[in-house]
């Protein structure tokens, strides 16, 4: 909406349907959700993602290409973050588009992100925070954060308990 009323030109990419797709912003990322098996923490990434490519090129988020920006970038943040994640044809099919399409939006956003797919503790952290802000429903996104205690040096005791998952809400 914002485009149009403020009349902004888009520019044209691979990310843009011919025609916005019926299904809802909402709906979509609740099927992605469903049938994709991330982790909260891959859907953070990879809304940090989506932000990298916004600011890396002129394109703005719009009714014609948030969706496959979507699925590209959760796609990307599952195979980065999470131990188990699916093959393209697979995510493809749950984002509606062909495989050979998604194979072509995934090279275009990483070469866009400058394959930039690392995300600092701060920067999640941001992340989460204005994600839940944003949210309507009181939404807490857990964060995972492995607490270990640096050694100076190596010892022959059993190291086991040195490391505990730990989860910061």
């Amino acid at each position: 909406m914002l485009l149009e009323t403020t009349q902004i030109k888009d520019v044209v990419t691979i990310f843009h349907g011919l025609r916005p797709p019926t299904v809802s912003i909402r709906n979509y990322v609740d099927r992605i959700f469903k049938y994709s098996a991330c982790s909260p923490s891959c859907f953070v990434v990879a809304h940090i993602y989506m932000d990298r490519f916004l600011q890396q090129t002129d394109i703005h988020l719009t009714a014609l290409n948030v969706h496959r920006l979507l699925i590209t970038s959760v796609m990307i943040a599952a195979k980065f973050v999470d131990d188990a994640f699916f093959n393209n044809a697979y995510y493809a099919k749950v984002g509606g588009v062909s495989t050979e399409e998604l194979n072509r939006l995934e090279m275009k956003f990483l070469f866009s992100i400058d394959f930039r797919l690392q995300v600092n503790v701060n920067t999640f952290g941001k992340h989460c925070y204005q994600l839940e802000k944003e949210s309507a429903g009181g939404l807490q996104i857990e964060r995972p954060i492995q607490a270990c205690r640096i050694k100076e040096s190596w010892s022959s005791k059993d190291d086991s308990t040195a490391c505990s998952s730990t989860i910061a809400r």
